[in-house]
């Protein structure tokens, strides 16, 4: 897949305000400060896309990108793709009152659960880090819920690889408690650019398995 445009549409704090869901849609989510923006930026090629930030919990809105895809330069005319990039608020870590926390989860959760284009949930897991109960409980409300969702793990560029890996590959034994099956996983870094080509051409097959 090739990302040949990428435009901010909305920001909205209700999914019923959100744009007409007349195609296929993907979200990113994660804790706050894991490095989605960044993500985004990345694989979309446009580094001032989503604002990025040294403060997490600056994302409270839902975010809507439009995106136009197309399969190889060749045929870029004839197969281009339109869909929603969505930039979620991020979950955890946020200087915000209780009672403000839980209007921002309660939007979040009202989005998941009733966007009836939603079609994947990209959650992101900081790869330096050891597994985290808020990611895990996150990824439980999910199933309970009942959307599909694949792993990012992001940051790779951050740690030596044997940590990388470790934390990886910890993190799945700890869902395996609770999962009879794992989802799909990605390891990147926004700044090395890896992990770009596999998710894109991922956002493609699932695309194409809505047409069939």
């Amino acid at each position: 897949m090739l990302i040949k445009k990428a435009v901010y549409i909305i920001s909205n704090p209700d999914f019923e305000k959100c744009p007409n869901p007349d195609r296929p849609e993907f979200a990113f989510i994660g804790r706050s400060n894991v490095g989605k923006s960044s993500l985004i930026n990345m694989l979309c090629n446009n580094e001032k896309l989503a604002k990025t930030s040294g403060s997490p919990g600056k994302t409270q809105l839902i975010n809507h990108f439009e995106v136009i895809s197309t399969l190889s330069e060749s045929n870029a005319k004839t197969n281009a793709q339109l869909w929603y990039l969505v930039d979620l608020p991020g979950y955890g870590f946020a200087t915000i009152s209780q009672r403000s926390r839980r209007r921002w989860e309660q939007m979040i959760e009202n989005y998941l659960r009733k966007r009836e284009n939603l079609t994947m949930v990209f959650v992101l897991i900081d790869s330096r880090h050891t597994p985290q109960k808020i990611d895990l409980q996150f990824l439980e409300n999910l199933k309970i819920w009942q959307i599909p969702f694949c792993l990012i793990f992001t940051k790779s560029d951050k740690e030596n690889q044997r940590t990388v890996s470790k934390n990886v590959k910890d993190f799945l034994e700890a869902m395996k408690k609770t999962w009879q099956f794992l989802p799909q996983h990605f390891v990147s870094s926004a700044v090395k650019k890896s992990g770009k080509d596999k998710i894109l051409t991922y956002i493609e097959e699932v695309m194409n398995q809505l047409k069939n």
